[in-house]
């Protein structure tokens, strides 16, 4: 069995690998300060972007839920592999050739973990359907394509393939690969009989369905020949990779353009995704045999950047009655989005592929841009529910819709919408607006579970204090964590600046040292180190820290990525995360000069309140001398007094 990577090879990765590349792959990432990224956290659902990365120390911290980590935890946690899956995952990515312990190369075929087995095996798999779909017995897979107005371009950029119509034409390929038949019963792509596992897909037209990191996880099959007594389209089952409640079609190729435009078009099908697309619509995905559901609106508002500041969700439904009802329960999810819903509906019933075909991709285009706000959508199938012509009817029909209307979030369009709403119902304004008004009442009062329709809340995440607030632990609670490491309240002054100058220390080193730290040649002689050596903390997880910078020493100052793990081996494990934290924290400062100013100013404030508590404690040494009993201790401590004091003024001037 093959050993353990070596450390310095995995100090190596750790060094080498880009955190925000590998992070942009699954979150979108905003400047957030000089050198300092931010986004909503991949591990919880938030509204506001507290996910933050700086790359040049390699870390990233959540300032919600307290995640923190490096490039390999980050990949281990998104990827569901282990550290040694990850490592070799990023020395891949990077060209970075592993050594083990044993002296050989890794572990071979038989030893990869079971994820990455299955993903080489979709790979191979999504390789084989694409080369079979260019033999001549795919004709009629390629007439499918070109009768719904894709060519051989349009196949290949969507990677879409085709499955023989043998029982066994895939399962003898990779099986020739080196895939055991027990590997192959887990990718989803085969059936079991009672002589064994057989093709899963036979004679259908084949899409591959990749997650946001673009690794192919499942497909989708289309039946082709009348013959095939099968579903019309038959995808992967729930594997370990693929989970359809999580999986939207689409999403490696429409990730940049959802996170550029702040835009998210979900259509029903593959060919709706390719033909929006092809139209200029590069922001469309699919829900793959399922609705659109809360997983699905995690990675849509990790992606949207979901944190109140614009971006849109769009809907596209068939206009007959399972379009409608379907556009009704993607509103009940509405309230889980701060972005604005809408639902685009084309009036013919075309869906984005029959529409691209008829009308050209013009009109795809104009369907999203004639896009209409999902609650105007549920309001006005509500009021087709209601014979409007009688009393009755139009009582019912204020009944229903008034909760519809009390869940509009922006407080300037729901006046506009009661008025609306009394327009289509032809009732006195004054009535609708205390219907409305009650349904918020009641909808508020009864305090329905958070993230259901009718609550007006945004996910039911349950946000409270952070932990960084004041009385919470400085780190998640683990096993073993102490009390005497409780986060001081930010307001308490002394804490404040304590915390700054840790901030100041761990991201910018190189200001303990002079010019020196620079290159790397920082020595624990230096005089800013060794004020900063002899400085006091008293806040107990701050000292803590400063412990632990003592203790790791100027030897990694000149590589930021070694020098942050350095001091987070040294804290007590409970604190590790703090100092993840304080490693990506932003500084205020928009400019390198303005950054090193900053971090001058902050050392020289520590400095200054070390000084302050050195001359109480000798002034208090003076009150309590007998001036003529002692003359020589006296005159010692008037001397450092005045020493001290010229130290300070030379600080002030300093800074």
């Amino acid at each position: 069995m093959a050993g353990l990577i070596k450390r310095e090879d995995i100090d190596e990765v750790r060094q080498r690998t880009d955190i925000k590349e590998v992070v942009d792959g699954y979150v979108t990432l905003k400047g957030a300060g000089l050198g300092t990224f931010k986004g909503l956290c991949p591990f919880h659902d938030e509204r506001s972007p507290s996910f933050t990365v700086r790359p040049q120390v390699g870390r990233y911290h959540c300032f919600g839920c307290g995640e923190d980590g490096d490039a390999i935890s980050f990949v281990q946690k998104m990827d569901h592999s282990s550290f040694h899956e990850a490592v070799e995952k990023l020395a891949a990515r990077i060209g970075y050739e592993l050594r083990y312990e044993d002296g050989g190369t890794g572990p071979n075929r038989e030893e990869v973990g079971k994820r990455q087995r299955l993903l080489d095996a979709h790979k191979i798999a999504d390789e084989f359907f694409r080369s079979q779909l260019l033999t001549a017995g795919a004709a009629e897979g390629r007439n499918f394509l070109h009768g719904r107005g894709f060519d051989r371009g349009a196949a290949e950029q969507f990677g879409v393939g085709y499955a023989p119509q043998g029982w066994d034409s895939l399962l003898k390929h990779l099986r020739g690969r080196g895939f055991t038949d027990a590997e192959l019963k887990l990718t989803g792509m085969f059936s079991e009989g009672n002589r064994g596992i057989y093709d899963r897909f036979r004679g259908r037209l084949i899409w591959p369905i990749r997650d946001i990191a673009g690794d192919t996880i499942g497909f989708g099959a289309r039946k082709l020949y009348e013959d095939d007594q099968g579903p019309k389209y038959l995808n992967t089952p729930e594997t370990v990779l693929y989970k359809k409640s999580q999986v939207l079609y689409g999403i490696d190729l429409a990730k940049r353009n959802i996170a550029k435009d702040r835009q998210l078009v979900v259509v029903e099908g593959y060919t709706d995704v390719m033909a929006c697309h092809l139209a200029g619509v590069g922001t469309a995905v699919a829900t793959c045999g399922t609705a659109f559901g809360t997983d699905h609106i995690k990675i849509a508002r990790r992606l949207l950047s979901d944190d109140g500041t614009g971006g849109e969700v769009i809907f596209t439904f068939d206009g007959d009655a399972a379009g409608q009802k379907a556009a009704l329960r993607a509103f009940e999810e509405d309230q889980r989005f701060v972005a604005q819903t809408y639902v685009a509906v084309e009036p013919s019933g075309a869906d984005p592929c029959d529409l691209r075909q008829l009308k050209g991709d013009a009109a795809v285009r104009d369907l999203i841009g004639t896009r209409r706000p999902l609650f105007e959508f549920a309001i006005r199938a509500s009021l087709k529910r209601h014979n409007l012509d009688t009393v009755e009817g139009r009582v019912a029909a204020l009944r229903e819709s008034a909760p519809v209307v009390a869940q509009i979030r922006d407080s300037g369009i729901r006046p506009a919408y009661v008025r609306e709403l009394a327009g289509w119902l032809g009732m006195p304004i004054e009535e609708v607006s205390r219907a409305v008004g009650l349904a918020a009442k009641r909808a508020a009062s009864g305090a329905p579970a958070a993230g259901t329709s009718g609550t007006g809340g945004a996910t039911g995440t349950g946000q409270g204090p952070s932990p960084a607030q004041a009385g919470q632990p400085a780190a998640a609670p683990t096993s073993g964590a102490s009390i005497a490491f409780m986060r001081p309240d930010p307001r308490d002054p002394v804490a404040a600046m304590e915390r700054q100058a840790l901030e100041v220390v761990i991201q910018n080193p190189a200001v303990l040292g002079g010019e020196a730290a620079l290159s790397g040649g920082a020595v624990p002689g230096s005089e800013t180190w060794e004020r900063f050596e002899a400085c006091h903390f008293v806040t107990p997880a701050y000292s803590a820290v400063h412990t632990a910078v003592r203790a790791a020493g100027l030897a990694h100052v000149g590589d930021p990525v070694a020098w942050v793990e350095g001091i987070r081996q040294e804290v007590p494990e409970p604190l590790q995360a703090l100092v993840s934290e304080l490693a990506v924290v932003p500084l205020p400062a928009s400019t390198s000069e303005a950054l090193q100013r900053y971090c001058r100013d902050i050392l020289a404030r520590l400095f200054e309140l070390q000084i302050t508590r050195v001359k109480a404690d000798k002034m208090g040494q003076l009150q309590r001398l007998d001036a003529s009993a002692q003359p020589e201790d006296f005159q010692r401590l008037n001397r450092e007094l005045m020493e001290l004091e010229m130290q300070r003024r030379a600080l002030r001037m300093d800074s």
